[in-house]
């Protein structure tokens, strides 16, 4: 490298975004995520001793997914590739593969692919590195923020080690923002008089664990009001944007907040539950999807216990479908309130389940004679609907009968609860079978 090629590089260095700039270059700079990269981890050794094998980078943005392959990159003597799955395609793989076979041929050096965002390839582009990765032409490093269970090829995540990266807690981001404030090669170069505490303190809280969003909000603050005062916490709120929710529509996010809200929901807690769907809105989530599944859950959690369940969450879907946001938002509420407060039984889910389980078992059972329908002489000539009771003519509307198919007579698959209404039921259905009982004696 020339002087002149060096300066060059130290200049897009200084002009990079201060996030960029303040990325460790080593593991003892690195902030956070101590679990996997403390000293003695199986991590640390194999950076260290420059035996990196493959694994796979999980977490959320900004935790240090791409630092820890920068350091990678910095420590090993191996040739490092780095691509996006962003902007890089089946060509680009087979290029670096041809390049790889041709490092190890030539000069007996491996190659370390570093793939950014892995989950946005397809399942033919994660294909096309299972065969290299097996045969250890490549050693693949790979960074997702989605669950590799769902987003990456199953053959793929066995040849690799999954690491979980943690968000970073405050302490970290305020710890990486008084680095990023003062650091006068690569960060601000400013005094630590130049925020307040309280600045510092509300960065870190809107950034939600992200370390690139922090030093981001930390730039844009000093770049709007200058090192000319001290920036105090209302300026952060003035100059800063607070940073969307973390949340994947079509990600893992996604089905953990909604079975955090479910299971709050039949946890009976309506604090929980309200906070849950607040945190789902806030992201932009389909109300309707909410709805559904609280429709879902009267009937599967809560049923008979409550009958009005079904109504209420029905009710609060037509009120929204009116209003829409935000004035509808208060039925959704009202609704999940109703929902975690009342009683519970999936007393009738779980005959649904055994039912369906018993036809699958048992097969199509032929009905019973005697409450078939006879529209026609030979029906009846057949003895279609021969011995039937009419219940209304019985004594409080019922009459000890035999409904099922004759090999099922005596199976039950309903089994009421105390709780709600269902105790009523429960005390009713009891007070038949015992007529029923008392019949065949």
């Amino acid at each position: 490298m020339d002087l002149f090629e060096s300066n060059s590089q130290k200049v897009m260095h200084l002009s990079a975004p201060l996030a960029d700039r303040m990325r460790p270059g080593s593991l003892s700079d690195l902030v956070g995520q101590e679990h996997i990269t403390a000293r003695g981890s199986i991590l640390h050794r194999a950076i260290e001793d420059d035996r990196v094998f493959s694994m796979l980078l999980w977490g959320p943005p900004g935790c240090g997914k791409t630092t820890l392959a920068n350091i990678i990159a910095m420590v090993t003597k191996s040739e490092f590739v780095r691509i996006s799955a962003v902007l890089s395609g089946v060509r680009d793989i087979r290029q670096i593969i041809d390049t790889a076979k041709e490092k190890r041929n030539l000069y007996k050096r491996r190659t370390i692919l570093f793939v950014d965002e892995i989950h946005r390839f397809n399942k033919s582009q994660q294909d096309a590195f299972l065969f290299h990765v097996e045969n250890g032409l490549i050693t693949l490093v790979g960074a997702t923020t989605e669950n590799p269970s769902f987003e990456v090829n199953p053959a793929l995540v066995s040849r690799c080690r999954v690491f979980v990266l943690k968000a970073l807690d405050q302490d970290h981001i305020l710890q990486i923002l008084r680095r990023g404030l003062t650091d006068k090669n690569n960060g601000l170069g400013l005094d630590r008089q130049n925020f307040s505490s309280e600045a510092l303190s509300h960065i870190a809280k809107v950034s939600d664990g992200d370390a690139r969003i922090a030093l981001t909000n930390l730039e844009t603050a000093a770049l709007h009001f200058g090192p000319k005062r001290v920036i105090c916490a209302t300026d952060i709120e003035a100059a800063v944007e607070k940073k969307s929710f973390l949340y994947d529509k079509a990600g893992e996010e996604h089905y953990n907040l909604i079975s955090a809200f479910i299971k709050s929901l039949r946890g009976s807690d309506p604090d929980a539950a309200i906070y849950w769907l607040e945190r789902m809105l806030a992201a932009g989530d389909d109300p309707y999807y909410m709805l559904r599944r609280m429709i879902r859950f009267a009937t599967e959690d809560i049923g008979l216990a409550d009958p009005g369940a079904l109504t209420m969450a029905l009710n609060a879907g037509e009120s929204f479908r009116i209003l829409g946001h935000p004035e509808g938002d208060g039925s959704l509420f009202q609704a999940a309130v109703y929902l975690a407060t009342a009683p519970k039984s999936n007393a009738v889910y779980t005959a649904h389940k055994a039912v369906k389980q018993s036809v699958a078992d048992r097969g199509y059972q032929p009905v019973p004679l005697h409450i078939r329908n006879a529209p026609t002489s030979l029906m009846t000539q057949m003895s279609y609907g021969k011995g039937y009771k009419y219940a209304h003519d019985y004594k409080d509307g019922y009459v000890p009968q035999s409904y099922l198919p004759s090999i099922m007579e005596d199976e039950r698959f309903y089994f009421p609860t105390q709780r709600g209404y269902e105790k009523v039921v429960k005390q009713r259905l009891e007070g038949w079978l015992e007529l029923k009982k008392n019949a065949g004696k």
